[in-house]
């Protein structure tokens, strides 16, 4: 029984995970007119790691020979989790689409099980296939407006070619973040990750206010930073960890799909977007599909 309720929790984290997610939509969509685009990566991820350090210092101060000696992939996570995730889809949406980066972001759970497959042998069944294809369906139905037309009539730009780097980036920190065993909890690697994703962009974030465009430290800028931090940041990203240490990176890769689904609601209940029947349709295949990757998991010895 506590195994079950254990699953329980764990398959939970699938549907309430992205919840949190999905918010950057809300940052992508609000915040950029205000803050600029690699600004808002950067001091995200800086804020996280001064919110979180106060509760971390001591711990880490005392495992530093265990930071010294994981700090190479620590560097790793966070310039793939927070550095390329972080800034790659802000500027992929000067040039490209919506609908395009929605379609191109949700290629990175097949990265994520092919890399698994290839350099981790992790298994691959009809279950996982199957689920991971519905999955694709019901996207592509959001994104598309059930009209098969738009998917024909896409132009890809450079923009697309941002947002594949981000698709395969965070294909890597998802399957690093599960294999690379570490001796910090959690918490502790997290504000670690948090900082070196900071680091990996702050080159950029000065080229940016060099050559581009100055950021302006008023109160918007303070609320939107925040609030990527706290919630697609320090939530989002604890979350993801805790369902990467029950059920796997190919599994928790699956959020991507649901995010979607939320993304659509928060254009609702936020944007004043319509909900239409495609909505509803690849809605039911989004979880329909995840129920068919947790029978895989489930079916395992």
């Amino acid at each position: 029984m506590p195994k079950q309720k254990n699953n329980f929790l764990a398959f939970s984290l699938l549907f309430i995970q992205p919840i949190f997610m999905a918010s950057n939509l809300i940052v992508a969509r609000g915040g950029v007119d205000f803050v600029p685009p690699i600004s808002l990566a950067f001091w995200r991820w800086t804020f996280v790691f001064i919110i979180l350090l106060p509760f971390t210092y001591f711990s880490l101060k005392k495992n530093y020979p265990i930071i010294k000696k994981e700090f190479k992939k620590l560097f790793f996570l966070g310039a793939m989790g927070c550095g390329v995730c972080g800034a790659f889809p802000f500027l992929a949406g000067q040039t490209t689409t919506v609908t395009n980066m929605g379609i191109i972001y949700t290629s990175s759970p097949i990265f994520i099980i092919l890399i698994s497959a290839i350099f981790f042998h992790e298994k691959i069944n009809l279950f996982k296939i199957t689920g991971l294809f519905a999955c694709l369906i019901g996207v592509f139905t959001i994104i598309i407006k059930g009209d098969l037309d738009l998917l024909v009539n896409l132009n890809f730009t450079i923009g697309d070619l941002w947002m594949l780097g981000a698709a395969i980036g965070w294909a890597l920190y998802s399957i690093y973040l599960f294999y690379w065993k570490s001796e910090l909890s959690l918490l502790q690697r997290f504000t670690l990750v948090s900082f070196f994703g900071a680091l990996s962009l702050l080159p950029f974030y000065i080229a940016e206010e060099i050559f581009v465009a100055r950021t302006v430290f008023n109160q918007e800028f303070y609320l939107w930073a925040l609030f990527a931090a706290i919630f697609p940041g320090i939530i989002a990203f604890t979350l993801y960890t805790q369902a990467q240490k029950n059920l796997g990176a190919s599994l928790t890769g699956f959020t991507l799909y649901v995010f979607t689904i939320y993304g659509a609601i928060y254009g609702y209940l936020i944007f004043d977007e319509k909900l239409e029947s495609y909505h509803y349709l690849g809605t039911a295949l989004v979880f329909l599909g995840v129920y068919l990757a947790r029978k895989n998991y489930e079916n395992k010895p």
